[in-house]
């Protein structure tokens, strides 16, 4: 049974003048696939997962989604941007719009969908994320970790096929990180696809089923997610998961 590719990328780069942000970075996602992209900071995690939402242009190389080659122009990007929905560490809430009102307008303004389905799917997922009795209320009103849920939401209810997590937990507070998780954890279990740049280790192993590696704009190692934690296989990996005492968590 042949595997079908959500995303892919060939020899892909990225310069920013005269700094390199990816070199010849080649990553396969299959559909239906969790991974976690780890490394240090500055390793290019961030700019990859820009690339593959078109946020940023890429130097060189190639990005093919669902099989097809993306040619990267503005109104292609525009098209495709629904379907690779991205999460980042700043929620981008409107604060003169309700809950509700942030999660439709995409759908409605974009998709040109109606509002009464776009408000039926949004109210679902707040919902599944336990924010419907919050969806009157405006995001000065929310904690932080209520608000990036309400940001996960919004992606959401444009029913994108893959889903890119940029340190989604990174400005929250301690105990506004685990609910957060937990609704990624649950898209986990679903056929969405997710590609997910986090800190939290013990996150990232419970989450996903593969991880990748980056130091340096480079993919340095690959692995089933077991498989990284407990025999890294490349002196890089090994020195950063020391650094971060990954035994102890």
């Amino acid at each position: 049974m042949m595997v079908e590719m959500m995303i892919e990328t060939t020899k892909l780069v990225k310069h920013y003048g005269t700094k390199i942000g990816l070199k010849d970075v080649d990553l396969k996602v299959k559909k239906g696939e969790a991974v976690a992209i780890l490394g240090p900071s500055g390793s290019g995690k961030s700019t990859l997962l820009r690339c593959l939402n078109g946020l940023e242009t890429v130097s060189s190389g190639e990005i093919i989604f669902k099989g097809q080659p993306i040619q990267p122009t503005e109104k292609n990007w525009q098209t495709l941007r629904p379907e690779i929905g991205m999460v980042f560490q700043s929620y981008d809430l409107f604060p003169n719009q309700t809950v509700l009102e942030n999660v439709v307008i995409g759908p409605i303004k974009v998709q040109k969908r109606q509002r009464a389905e776009a408000e039926k799917v949004a109210l679902e997922w707040l919902d599944r994320v336990g924010l419907r009795e919050r969806a009157s209320s405006y995001p000065r009103e929310l904690s932080g970790g209520q608000k990036q849920r309400v940001a996960i939401v919004r992606s959401l209810c444009m029913n994108p096929s893959l889903m890119l997590f940029d340190e989604v937990t990174a400005s929250l507070d301690p105990e506004n990180v685990r609910e957060v998780l937990e609704v990624i954890l649950e898209l986990a279990k679903t056929d969405k696809t997710l590609l997910i740049v986090t800190h939290e280790m013990a996150f990232a192993r419970r989450v996903s089923d593969r991880v990748i590696f980056m130091a340096d704009g480079e993919i340095v190692e690959e692995n089933q997610t077991a498989a990284f934690f407990d025999q890294p296989q490349t002196s890089r990996a090994k020195q950063f998961l020391r650094s971060l005492d990954f035994e102890n968590l």
